[in-house]
């Protein structure tokens, strides 16, 4: 059979993903993925590590580890400031899965002899009419098709979703039965491989604060900020006064916040949006079909034309510049590809 390496993170995905492949006869390795971590924040990679470690232990596989420090800060954490520093919202984990999990590891990986990569992500890979397919996980809860709309038919030649037929709850049961150590283990949050961080402190080692004024859409002055480039559109703030309210626009050069007690925002609200870094994984949408467009993970899903990389609404929808729009296939639920939603639109 052939020669897997799979990239255990210390989670219990990544751990029966390996089970699954060890049982059903390839030769399997485990690998670690050493990501650069700042020193300022509590990291939970000696922890991931030492979880990796005990689960290739247990199910008697070689196990490495790949330091990959230098590609992560480069093309995920450098990409992700700038895109604060620009006004935009990155998405770090679509950039993880592009330039790390994809990228390096199986660059690495193929260099010592792998055949292939797994993965645990809820996913599928399919051969649809000779061509590789990205299809959703089944359990819909758990879905991870969103974060890996760049993969290229290369890519998907060489990579397996080994729980992508399962739901998470099968995939604990597994683990137990198995006796794998870390079946019980939570599954990690926040910013990829970085844990649960605060992201304004954390923006702030790297770009200068600049106190500005956070105002009303009637221009009234109800509060002081430390940046504007710290804060997203759309995102819930809670205001001195002891009010809630939604940044609805930001001004930069003037390092000013416009806040307001409805999610209102007419400026990011658009038929049209532009798509920047056009992927489509097996064939492009067909102009003429109506596809469905996911704007964030697990959010709503919208009618949607495509025409190159243009999208069409059905009905005007908040957009984020930045952030990966995803266009899927709503009778195969086959994820096509997506791009990133560009700042300016051709039609509000």
């Amino acid at each position: 059979m052939k020669t897997v390496f799979v990239g255990l993170s210390g989670g219990v995905d990544s751990a029966v993903s390996a089970y699954l492949l060890k049982k059903a006869g390839y030769d399997v390795t485990g690998v670690f993925l050493k990501v650069w971590e700042p020193d300022f924040l509590a990291c939970t990679g000696p922890e991931d590590k030492l979880s990796a470690m005990r689960v290739a232990a247990h199910l008697e596989i070689p196990f490495r580890t790949y330091n990959l420090e230098e590609e992560y800060k480069r093309g995920v954490v450098d990409y992700f400031i700038e895109e604060y520093r620009a006004g935009r919202t990155p998405n770090p984990d679509v950039m993880c899965n592009r330039e790390i999990k994809f990228g390096a590891f199986w660059q690495q990986a193929k260099q010592e002899g792998a055949d292939m990569i797994a993965t645990g992500h809820y996913a599928r890979n399919e051969n649809l009419k000779g061509m590789q397919a990205l299809m959703c996980g089944k359990d819909e809860g758990k879905d991870q098709s969103y974060f890996l709309w760049t993969l290229t038919q290369d890519d998907l030649s060489h990579s397996l979703f080994p729980i992508g037929d399962m739901p998470k709850s099968e995939v604990r049961k597994i683990a137990e039965e198995a006796g794998l150590p870390n079946y019980a283990r939570k599954d990690s949050q926040g910013l990829c491989f970085l844990g649960h961080v605060d992201m304004g402190e954390f923006l702030k080692h790297f770009i200068p604060t600049q106190q500005g004024i956070i105002r009303t859409t009637s221009g009234k002055e109800i509060g002081k900020h430390d940046g504007a480039t710290f804060h997203t559109i759309g995102e819930r703030l809670s205001i001195a006064t002891g009010e809630r309210m939604y940044v609805v626009s930001k001004d930069i050069p003037n390092s000013e916040l416009i806040v307001s007690h409805e999610l209102s925002l007419p400026e990011y609200t658009r038929s049209v949006v532009h798509l920047e870094k056009v992927n489509w994984v097996r064939e492009a949408p067909q102009a003429d079909k109506t596809y469905q467009a996911q704007l964030r993970y697990h959010g709503e899903k919208h009618r949607v034309k495509i025409q190159v990389n243009s999208v069409q609404f059905e009905e005007p929808t908040l957009i984020t510049p930045g952030q990966s729009l995803v266009v899927y296939d709503p009778e195969t639920n086959e994820c096509l590809g997506g791009g990133i939603m560009g700042s300016n639109a051709n039609h509000r």
